[in-house]
């Protein structure tokens, strides 16, 4: 029963953390409508939030991210110790118990992630569109840990093979 508790509480988790920044990002991308864009800012506009969808949402997170996390959220559930149930998120985020690669890779994006949640020093343009891409290409990575932990529960494994290599050792 704790395991499958700590198995929904990292994807739980890893849910909350995505959309607490989705939310923060969309005053950015909605304040577009109150500024006037010239057309080599429409054209960047154009530009850049297809490629983060694209790029961030479905190749980085649609294809790698989402089925890495469902499959370590199957392994707590599975053969989980207690510790890694109570830092569930960190876990099926991939910042405890991966290579070290991983790690570094993982904080990177984190650290975009929140810098550009944070609304740090942009100015307001350019500040709407990276927060239009940057929150759209978010947006699709929750709705693909949802499908992602839909094809898990439905008998199909998750895509990565290689998900759990780390913790073989």
């Amino acid at each position: 029963m704790w395991r499958s508790f700590g198995s929904y509480w990292g994807i739980f988790g890893v849910v909350a953390l995505l959309a607490s920044a989705v939310y923060r990002l969309s005053p950015q991308a909605f304040g577009l409508a109150s500024v006037p864009l010239s057309a080599s800012h429409w054209l960047a506009l154009v530009v850049f939030v297809p490629f983060m969808a694209y790029s961030e949402g479905y190749r980085g997170f649609h294809l790698n991210f989402a089925p890495r996390v469902v499959a370590r959220a199957a392994w707590l559930r599975e053969q989980g110790p207690p510790l890694l149930l109570l830092l569930a998120p960190l876990f099926c985020m991939g910042f405890v118990h991966a290579t070290r690669r991983r790690k570094c890779h993982r904080c990177h994006c984190a650290g975009g992630v929140w810098r550009a949640a944070s609304g740090a020093a942009m100015a307001r343009c350019s500040g709407c569109r990276r927060g239009a891409g940057i929150g759209l290409g978010l947006a699709v990575v929750v709705v693909s840990l949802r499908q992602a932990v839909h094809r898990q529960q439905s008998g199909r494994t998750a895509r990565s093979s290689t998900a759990l290599k780390a913790l073989s050792h």
